[in-house]
């Protein structure tokens, strides 16, 4: 017998609930606000527009169908079923945040303040909740980069994947494109970033821009990939040649560590992050697997 299909909700503490927490009630946060000259007013509306949308879309769940709720900061502990469909109740960046841990599961995104989230993953409005989930409706297969290192360490993100140091130190390593039968460079930099065309609404299109790049930006579709070298330091033993290109599908960028410690993290976030050491090559290219997002 086939299981009915369960509604995963993924959302994320509000910045109200965060002020209450880190100071213990309503009023103490209020005058913590007020003596910087804030109105709490300003998180508290925000807060009851986030826990109103989650309410409706809870209510809009199918009453033959299982549900559950997740916080974003429980998601790598949280196991996802193939019968699951995945309800992304927050900001766009949610989104990213939950892909890395799904396979092939789609992702309807709603957006909890339009206007101030840009909507490009969270694309539909509380009230149309009830009619996504009881129809079949149309998924986008967004491409997705991977980070897979020698030990067989491995990570995928959808926006990017950052290469560099935990810190504000240099990273140090050797940057090759498709193997060492390539271009090679010694580079000592703020670190490397390789993003998707979905990353090309955020982190890299601020790189992108700041650079003045001529590079074209891949589509969140597209099985192409844009990377950049941050802040690369010409000395006699580091090179400033490769600093930015494109990856196709059977491309890969490969870094091999010559700093004591390197990590790899994906779409921000640092504390599920890949470690790396001295000696140590990584390979970034484009993933195999896709994010089906509702359209």
């Amino acid at each position: 017998m086939s299981l009915a299909p369960r509604a995963v909700l993924v959302h994320r503490t509000t910045e109200y609930e965060k002020l209450v927490a880190r100071h213990g009630t309503h009023g103490q946060a209020a005058f913590f606000l007020a003596s910087r000259g804030r109105d709490i007013e300003e998180v508290a509306e925000r807060h009851r527009r986030a826990r109103g949308a989650l309410a409706e879309v809870t209510s809009a769940v199918p009453l033959t169908w299982r549900q559950a709720q997740v916080e974003r900061a429980d998601l790598d502990r949280f196991l996802f079923a193939p019968e699951d469909v995945v309800v992304v109740v927050g900001q766009d960046g949610l989104v990213a945040n939950v892909a890395k841990y799904l396979t092939g599961q789609p992702v309807i995104g709603i957006d909890t303040d339009p206007g101030r989230n840009p909507g490009v993953l969270v694309r539909h409005r509380p009230q149309d909740a009830a009619k996504l989930l009881s129809a079949a409706t149309t998924v986008d297969e967004l491409t997705m980069v991977e980070a897979v290192a020698d030990d067989t360490q491995r990570l995928v993100a959808l926006n990017e994947i950052y290469l560099g140091t935990p810190g504000h130190q240099t990273a140090r390593y050797r940057l090759g494109l498709d193997d060492d039968g390539g271009a090679v460079e010694a580079q000592a930099s703020s670190g490397v970033l390789v993003g998707t065309g979905t990353g090309a609404t955020g982190w890299l299109r601020s790189v992108w821009q700041e650079r003045g790049s001529r590079l074209p930006l891949p589509s969140p579709t597209e099985d192409r990939l844009v990377w950049f070298v941050r802040e690369a330091w010409p000395s006699p033993a580091t090179g400033t040649a490769l600093v930015a290109g494109e990856l196709a599908a059977s491309a890969s960028l490969t870094v091999t560590v010559e700093s004591d410690r390197l990590i790899a993290f994906g779409d921000g976030i640092e504390t599920d992050a890949l470690q790396l050491t001295w000696g140590q090559t990584i390979r970034v290219g484009v993933c195999g697997q896709r994010l089906r997002l509702a359209g």
